[in-house]
């Protein structure tokens, strides 16, 4: 692994970034978000919506933190959550083709619009309950069995609580590639990585310049997720080894902060390349050569068409961004879809 083609010197670092979602992409650009989605018959959905401007918080240091990891895991949910419709309504005319149980039962006793607002938020929450509960709690609770195996040391429960954490990590990561549809979406994940290497490094996107870079970037949210795990053990060291039901407490109570911190810390190392930033980086560095997987060219064009739509915008303020949805065609050609557009709309508004 070669950390100069990662932290590229030449390179601009910009504040473009996405999220592998189901067969596609969703990319994000200062003031425009455009998702796009490989379909069965081989074109591109694309969905642009405009970003909000930041409030006040966008200024303050680990608040930010904070806030822009829970605008990201609920706006990741919603995201994927649409992948799945769009995919879903693509396979209709599949003779195989089954609506979901349990989506079935929440809009009959709940209605179509409570029922996607109850879906996104249920999916949100057990996804936290999980992280917290599975890489958070249950380490500092296996922790009591070497503590009456006669480790009496608070910095040395602490550095096998924090390694323990990040070894499960690791351990759920690698299990889940060995899923099919994981696999894939790993490898949209390497597509969107090198798209926006491309990008920052100021050539032409087209599949095959992007091909030619890592699948590997400096500021991921895997990267992210390692600095959690890291800082955490860090932070937790300073309270020593009280019994579980405070460090249970605790824990769930410094996990704004810690995320806060990883938050500031991603920032800073995305946007310089000395051996220190390279140094804090490589754990995270290295996670990535799990949760990336070398994309086709295919996938390729799907984060080329995603990060195109908000180019514009993030460049030129001027620029307006509109609501739309359409496709588009193998041969690059844009048709927009009013009535898509207007459903959209309408789904957004739901929430």
């Amino acid at each position: 692994m070669d950390l100069n083609r990662i932290f590229m010197k030449n390179a601009n670092p910009t504040k473009v970034g996405g999220q592998a979602i189901l067969e596609g992409i969703m990319m994000r650009g200062a003031r425009a978000m455009a998702i796009a989605i490989r379909l069965p018959n081989d074109d591109i959905h694309i969905t642009v919506e405009p970003i909000k401007e930041a409030g006040a918080w966008k200024k303050i240091p680990i608040v930010r933190g904070v806030v822009a990891f829970i605008s990201s895991l609920v706006m990741g949910t919603d995201v994927l959550t649409y992948s799945a419709e769009v995919l879903e309504e693509a396979d209709k005319d599949n003779p195989a083709y089954q609506k979901d149980k349990v989506d079935i039962w929440i809009e009959e006793h709940f209605g179509e619009k409570a029922g996607m607002a109850i879906a996104l938020v249920i999916s949100v929450v057990l996804a936290i309950a999980m992280v917290v509960g599975i890489f958070i709690l249950l380490p500092t609770v296996i922790m009591d069995l070497f503590k009456n195996a006669g480790i009496n040391s608070p910095f040395v429960l602490n550095l096998i609580e924090g390694i323990l954490r990040i070894i499960m990590f690791v351990i759920y990561v690698l299990l889940i590639t060995l899923m099919p549809e994981i696999k894939r979406t790993f490898e949209y994940h390497g597509a969107e990585h090198k798209t926006i290497h491309c990008y920052e490094n100021g050539l032409e996107l087209t599949p095959e310049n992007a091909q030619t870079f890592y699948t590997l970037h400096p500021r991921c949210g895997t990267s992210f997720l390692m600095f959690v795990m890291i800082i955490s053990l860090l932070v937790f060291s300073f309270f020593g080894w009280p019994n579980l039901i405070v460090r249970v407490v605790s824990r769930l109570l410094l996990i704004p902060v810690i995320a806060g911190i990883s938050y500031e810390l991603l920032q800073f190392t995305g946007r310089h390349n000395s051996g220190f930033v390279k140094a804090c980086s490589l754990p995270g560095i290295s996670l990535q050569l799990i949760t990336t997987k070398e994309p086709s060219l295919k996938q390729l064009e799907v984060a080329i068409a995603a990060t195109k739509q908000v180019l514009p915008s993030h460049e030129d303020p001027n620029v307006e961004v509109n609501y739309w949805v359409g496709v588009q065609k193998p041969d690059g050609t844009l048709i927009k879809d009013e009535e898509a557009t207007n459903a959209y709309i309408a789904r957004k508004n739901k929430k």
